[in-house]
């Protein structure tokens, strides 16, 4: 028999108030938490004993699972500050903390009372323990569900600290930032608005164009460089090339691969190869961060030719390393540097999959998991969970052409999803429900809603773009990649970063004041 990590069948006996003050006077103190011109923001880490399935009286009942969260009240002022509640996403919640800056330094000054809550089935909360991710276990891994803990969740801490009027104000990025604006839509009793960063919520719900993602990154890199982007197609094109003569181990050897290559693996060292651009354009921070990786400040950027504050490594002196990332060479600088192409394409993807430079190869099928998920689902268990996601509401069919992207041609048609899943999970994708359950693009009925986008970031073309109403406000910050406004204030930042937390922060101040009102 396998044991489940569930709960008697009958709810938790103490009230949701002293189970939630209990647990987290009992909860442990995480990893610290770097955030500019904010104190360190003493989180306490608690359980909550989360509802197993919250619409469905039958199969599991009131079996609950224990759903982990972070609390800070070092900002806060009781019957004066709101609520900032970070709808996590699909990983630790830990990770989201430690890179949310700007949440901390808003509590600040608004006295805010900060919580970010974890996504079931990632980091610790797993509601069947190490088998959630096992195929029969992932039923209850769905959007409505994670949102519903958050609903839930919210309502027990009001009750917990006795400020059940207390306005919400939820935030998030990426896929934390879908929920976040699907948390204001839902859940609008609930929460008073929401700051949804780099929030592609018209990708996933499978509108848009399935050759945009890998076009934008590669405009990224045309960006910095012409130069660049034709090395990186030049490169493909000799290993596809060398894989037509069979000459196998010659790819092997100028590429650095672990293992002899055959014909069968050049659809996924073409893919291995490609993720490494994706999330060098996802972190093309302007500082150095440890968010996905080490990785140096604009990762993707070529060196000027004139003279400047460089070190011999090519790194950029007056960024300086706030994070304790060490500098490395940035991207197409490395590729630029090398004669052959392949070695280049080499040394470039080593940024990401090479940071220490002690790796001798590349295990291709290790450090790159293919997955639902073109633009890469990571590894150990987080990495299944995003898969069945990926599987069931989340679309991202997202393919590369070789024609508008300097990627090999690799596709990724619905049919080849359905099949995929099929196999792995024995589920079937339903394109359009994230449409029916959370309007796809259509936002006329919104309110209170913050989209922000860097058009340096990939995620952009699938995100909204325009204002769609006077309170569903779309916010471009130029120079700006993957939900930096999140992150902490840095004296690197570009001036457009901190024009857009100016905006966002008046209007959340608006927000909590009018949730404020007498009826």
């Amino acid at each position: 028999m396998r044991r489940e990590r569930c709960a008697p069948a009958a709810r938790p006996t103490l009230p949701w108030a002293l189970a939630v003050a209990l647990l987290l006077a009992l909860g442990l103190r995480g990893p610290a938490v770097r955030a500019h011109r904010v104190a360190d923001p003493g989180f306490r880490e608690g359980y909550f004993e989360q509802l197993l399935d919250h619409f469905n009286f039958e199969r599991f009942g009131n079996k609950t699972f224990r759903q982990r969260f972070l609390v800070s009240e070092k900002f806060w002022k009781r019957d004066e500050g709101p609520i900032f509640f970070y709808t996590g996403n699909e990983g630790d919640v830990w990770s989201f903390a430690n890179n949310s800056g700007f949440i901390l330094e808003l509590a600040a000054r608004e006295a805010a009372l900060v919580v970010f809550a974890e996504h079931r089935y990632y980091g610790k909360s797993l509601p069947f323990g190490a088998q959630s991710t096992q195929r029969g276990r992932t039923e209850l891994l769905t959007v409505e569900q994670a949102l519903a803990d958050f609903a839930v969740l919210l309502q027990a801490l009001r009750a917990s600290f006795g400020i059940p009027d207390a306005p919400a104000i939820a935030f998030g990025g990426s896929y934390g930032g879908m929920l976040s604006a699907y948390m204001r839509m839902k859940y609008p009793h609930l929460v008073a608005g929401a700051l949804a960063a780099s929030a592609p919520i018209v990708a996933v719900a499978g509108l848009g164009d399935s050759y945009q993602f890998f076009r934008d990154v590669t405009a990224d890199f045309e960006g910095q460089s012409p130069k660049c982007v034709q090395g990186v197609r030049d490169a493909f094109r000799e290993i596809k090339d060398l894989f037509l003569q069979k000459a196998y181990n010659t790819v092997s050897q100028e590429f650095g691969t672990c293992q002899p290559l055959s014909g069968q693996d050049l659809t996924q060292l073409f893919a291995f190869a490609r993720n490494a651009f994706t999330v060098l354009a996802m972190m093309d921070y302007p500082y150095p961060t440890n968010f996905l990786g080490p990785l140096p400040a604009n990762p993707v950027r070529v060196r000027p030719p004139s003279p400047g504050p460089w070190d011999r490594r090519g790194c950029w002196l007056r960024t300086g390393h706030p994070s304790g990332v060490p500098c490395l060479q940035a991207g197409c600088d490395r590729l630029l540097t090398e004669n052959q192409s392949i070695v280049g394409l080499r040394a470039l993807v080593g940024l990401l999959y090479n940071a220490s430079g002690t790796e001798p190869c590349y295990d291709i099928y290790q450090q790159y998991r293919s997955c639902a998920d073109p633009t890469g689902c990571g590894s150990g268990t987080d990495s299944e969970a995003w898969d069945y996601q990926a599987c069931t509401e989340i679309n991202l069919t997202f393919a590369s052409n070789n024609v508008t992207d300097m990627f090999p041609k690799l596709a990724l048609t619905e049919e080849l999803r359905q099949q995929y899943c099929l196999d792995t999970w024995g589920v079937w994708p339903r394109r359009d429900w994230l449409r029916t359950s959370f309007w796809g693009a259509d936002l006329r009925a919104a309110s209170n809603i913050i989209f922000s986008n860097g058009d340096l970031d990939p995620w952009a073309g699938g995100g909204i773009r325009s204002n769609l109403s006077a309170s569903v406000i779309a916010v471009t910050i130029q120079g700006g990649a993957h939900h930096l406004d999140l992150r902490g204030s840095n004296p690197a930042d570009p001036a457009s970063v901190v024009e857009a937390r100016k905006l966002e922060a008046a209007l959340i101040h608006g927000w909590v004041k009018a949730a404020r009102r007498p009826w």
